[in-house]
């Protein structure tokens, strides 16, 4: 089923007889759900588009490319530097805005810019029941009552299906430059992350890929020269610079985990307390990591076919991105109780009768 309005989503959901499997464009959510798939990419086209006001509203089914193009041309852009996940879970597809906020994508940049929920000021949404919800509006403000923007925005279309999105842009920076250290251990490698992070250097990267130590800096060109070279003082160590298309490369390396895209085994996305991602992953013999958030999120991947989520415990939340074949582990992990009862009634609010999306998070 591919509705062509909004009003039309409603009814089909209204009428639904039995579970219904949302489909943006097939690129990140989990697969292998039941029920009848439901794609949204009939919900497409830009409504509002203001450079001047950073502001974008467009129809869920938007394709991620097409409103990227439309942004560069004022030289604009999504701030949340969306990944592209296709070749690390061998699809193919087309990315769509409204699958992008079902789950809260956001890349390299959400140490300085946040996730897609941050950038998110409005949204529209037909819930469980049929009914057409609207939250949120086209500038930012403080209001009273429910923010079903961050509500939505992260679960994977279990409590409505999106179907419009409002969005703050961010004016594209005048220089980019990547700081490179070669050979460090992850241990060491992270520490050196960190102590970036907590400078006022305003660094939008820092990652460790491949034996590669990255830290980002964006902004005016001569701001960008100066912090970069404060940077590698308070630092110390050999650090090289790469810019513009250089660095602009090695980053989508990190945003789409390049490394593992075609690689045999088990993909994990742990989000952890940063102080322990080293240890994390030595605990796992035969693992590879690529860290990203600097060790706030690690890309894992494993042949073996166990839950890694005893190695997070105390430290964070583990998702399994690709399973080996056969293997019965859960996407995601299981709720502590007091939330897992929270979810449960939200679920019960938005989706009385558990038609969409059922199972996608336990």
């Amino acid at each position: 089923m591919r509705p062509a309005s909004e009003a039309e989503l409603s009814e089909t959901i209204r009428g639904a007889g039995g579970p219904l499997r949302v489909v943006g464009g097939g690129t990140r959510g989990p697969g292998n759900l039941p029920g009848v798939a439901l794609e949204t990419g009939g919900l497409a086209g830009v409504r509002l588009y203001e450079p001047g006001a950073l502001t974008l509203v467009a129809g869920a089914g938007t394709p991620l490319a097409e409103v990227e193009a439309l942004l560069a041309g004022e030289r604009q852009r999504l701030a949340f530097e969306v990944p592209d996940l296709r070749q690390l879970l061998g699809r193919e597809g087309v990315s769509t805005l409204g699958g992008v906020a079902a789950a809260n994508a956001g890349g390299p940049r959400r140490v300085q810019a946040g996730a897609a929920r941050d950038s998110l000021i409005g949204l529209r949404f037909v819930d469980g029941a049929g009914h057409v919800v609207k939250n949120g509006g086209r500038v930012m403000k403080n209001v009273t009552g429910y923010d079903l923007v961050k509500l939505l925005a992260g679960s994977h279309g279990t409590l409505g299906v999106i179907t419009e999105v409002s969005l703050k842009l961010q004016a594209m920076p005048e220089a980019e430059t990547t700081l490179i250290a070669e050979g460090l251990d992850d241990a060491t490698a992270l520490t050196r992350l960190r102590a970036a992070l907590g400078t006022p250097y305003d660094v939008s990267g820092a990652a460790h890929i491949g034996g590669r130590t990255l830290l980002r800096i964006e902004g005016l060109e001569g701001s960008v020269a100066y912090r970069a070279g404060a940077l590698r003082s308070v630092l110390g160590g050999d650090w090289v610079l790469a810019s513009r298309a250089e660095s602009a490369a090695l980053w989508r390396q990190v945003r789409d985990v390049a490394p593992f895209a075609g690689a045999a085994g088990a993909i994990w996305r742990l989000v952890v307390r940063p102080s322990a991602a080293a240890g994390i992953v030595a605990a796992l013999p035969g693992a590879r990591a690529v860290y990203d958030w600097g060790g706030g999120l690690i890309w894992l991947l494993t042949e073996a076919r166990a839950d890694v989520r005893a190695a997070v415990a105390g430290h964070g939340h583990a998702m399994l991105i690709r399973p080996l074949p056969g293997m019965t582990v859960p996407v995601f992990p299981a709720e502590a109780p007091a939330v897992a009862a929270l979810s449960r009634g939200l679920r019960a609010k938005f989706d009385p009768r558990g038609i969409l999306n059922a199972g996608v998070m336990g």
